[in-house]
């Protein structure tokens, strides 16, 4: 099979297409011939030889204590080397994709529906009627995070750039605001809660925005560790009362969590965004171009 891998080479690591033995699942796993993955930031920060977490394809085989699934069936959830014609993973990081969802749809789903429910309901403790702002609100996370906000009841504020306010306005945004044109640190406005996917307001700037009891999520980590730090240890140095407002985030895998997507994709409250297509052939590129920064919503790998 063809699969994406980082190799060594004299200038360093190098992403490349190579001819892999096709995996073979193990008692509890599913082996899945892949239709499409999504690119998250994991692929180029954490460097694993075999990138791609998010995948979605058709079920050709199963391990003996799998219970869940069959082949032939149409799944989408979490794996290690999802850059590949074939993956394995385990049943429990799997669900059966809803028949209203494109196979690319579903590849876009699992990390940044999952950062997006659990960053908004579990660390947010979002609640209907309250206030949230989403930074960074027609990226990956931020696309799911404003119709999921909406679908919880809340009154959502996105933040993005000027060419994607219409976007943003169309996922159901109650106000956006174009960052190019406005500070939302100040213009006076107050949230219930924050959901920062970007990390580039200070601490100080963000409270100015928060009610009383306001909360502020921080959706992983800025790019540079570094600077991650510094907010870290800021945080520990403030009064507990004030440090309980923020809260590091980083979502994890939950089956019932994937299922709790479904339907909401499945009753149309949310529908993955895909910014462009790529081939097997340019991972490479595809990465690079989410690393960036600017892509809308997705970036999704597709196999035919």
């Amino acid at each position: 099979m063809k699969a994406a891998v980082y190799t060594k080479t004299k200038s360093g690591k190098v992403l490349q297409i190579i001819d892999l033995e096709r995996p073979i699942p193990k008692d509890n796993e599913v082996l899945i011939k892949t239709r499409a993955a999504s690119v998250n930031p994991l692929d180029w920060r954490l460097k694993s030889r075999r990138p791609g977490v998010d995948v979605a394809g058709e079920v050709v085989a199963t391990g003996k204590r799998v219970t869940l699934f069959k082949p032939g069936d149409a799944v989408f959830g979490t794996c290690r080397g999802a850059f590949a014609e074939y993956a394995c993973t385990s049943e429990t990081a799997l669900v059966l994709k809803p028949d209203n969802l494109t196979f690319e749809q579903a590849a876009c789903v699992p990390i940044a529906g999952l950062t997006a429910l659990q960053g908004l309901r579990d660390k947010g403790g979002l609640q209907a009627g309250q206030k949230v702002l989403i930074n960074g609100a027609a990226g990956g996370v931020g696309s799911f995070a404003v119709q999921i906000a909406r679908s919880l009841g809340a009154e959502v504020t996105g933040v993005c750039s000027t060419r994607n306010v219409e976007m943003v306005r169309s996922l159901g945004a109650d106000v956006v605001i174009d960052y190019v044109q406005e500070d939302f640190t100040r213009n006076g406005r107050h949230y219930d809660l924050l959901l920062d996917n970007v990390g580039n307001r200070t601490f100080s700037a963000l409270k100015r925005v928060m009610t009383p009891r306001g909360r502020c999520v921080l959706v992983g980590a800025p790019k540079q560790l570094a600077a991650a730090m510094a907010r870290m240890f800021k945080a520990l140095a403030w009064p507990p009362f004030l440090a309980r407002k923020f809260t590091f985030f980083i979502a994890r895998l939950k089956k019932d969590d994937l299922a709790a997507l479904c339907e909401l994709m499945k009753t149309g409250k949310v529908t993955p965004v895909i910014d462009k297509h790529y081939q097997l052939s340019g991972v490479a590129d595809a990465i690079a171009y989410v690393e960036q920064g600017h892509a809308r919503a997705k970036v999704v790998v597709i196999f035919e």
